[in-house]
């Protein structure tokens, strides 16, 4: 086995994975769980005050380990049959989600010693959270996720519409009914879609609220149709998940099964 395909392994790790593969895949969560605890504790002034030198030196670790992480992960790519092409392959690896949110991990560290306007280096302030979500690579649960997503995506386009629709219609009832009474409130639909938002959501803030005898009646309505409307994704979110985990489950038994011998009844090894 070659250099570059041992370091592919290491960095892709499978369920199959050796020692050296589950050694790098509990190292680099450990780095990014430590990395998120260090951004929460920062955060707080006197924590940050007392430890900010330990904050410093151990950013630099982290911008040096996952600069050296997504140079290694650009080298070793083109082990995958996808990008097996030297130069194409690994422009094409490099525009996926999981390179980027890799990449965004450490850029904003040497974008700070180019000659740019400060005001813009101050957006870049929040990218070290993307380091957070380079854990997503190793949770089994966001891959469910992200199958439920993709199989019931219809579902939520189409329910996520509906919501939008119905807003756009109380936002409109709700705009003639109170522009009256509160004409610098409720001073256009688009305003008043505010109001909506944070109604369907059962928010309410009560930065507007409706004083007119129809449009509280209208606004309690629209609060209770709310909970049941917003149930929707909730309901094929739900749906999805509980039958996608009994379809892995039932995959599992038969693989189980499988592997009985059907006449003596003892597991076959292969």
């Amino acid at each position: 086995m070659t250099f570059r395909r041992s370091l592919y392994r290491t960095l892709e790790p499978t369920e199959k994975g050796g020692v050296a593969e589950r050694i790098f895949e509990f190292f680099l969560v450990t780095i990014i769980i430590l990395n998120i605890l260090a951004i929460v504790l920062d955060s707080v002034k006197e924590i940050g005050q007392d430890y900010h030198i330990l904050f410093n030196r151990f950013e630099l670790f982290s911008i040096a380990f996952f600069t050296i992480e997504y140079v290694a992960r650009l080298y070793a790519i083109v082990e995958k049959t996808s990008y097996k092409k030297p130069i194409l392959g690994r422009l094409r690896y490099a525009i996926t989600p999981l390179a980027i949110v890799d990449l965004l991990a450490f850029l904003p560290f040497y974008l700070t010693f180019l000659p740019i306007d400060l005001r813009f280096i101050r957006i870049f302030r929040l990218m070290p959270l993307f380091r957070m979500f380079k854990i997503a690579r190793y949770l089994h649960a966001l891959n469910i996720f992200k199958r439920v997503i993709s199989e019931r995506k219809e579902q939520l386009v189409l329910s996520f519409l509906f919501i939008l629709f119905i807003l756009v219609i109380i936002s409109f009832v709700m705009f003639y009914v109170e522009r009256g009474a509160q004409p610098d409130k409720f001073s256009s639909i688009p305003a008043t879609m505010w109001w909506g938002i944070t109604t369907l959501t059962t928010v309410g803030y009560g930065d507007m609220v409706p004083v007119t005898t129809i449009g509280k009646f209208l606004g309690g309505l629209f609060a209770i149709a709310g909970i049941g409307l917003l149930a929707l994704p909730a309901g094929i979110l739900s749906s999805g998940f509980f039958e996608l985990l009994h379809i892995d489950k039932d995959k599992g038994k038969d693989k189980k099964s499988a592997m009985i011998c059907p006449h003596c009844g003892k597991e076959i090894h292969e």
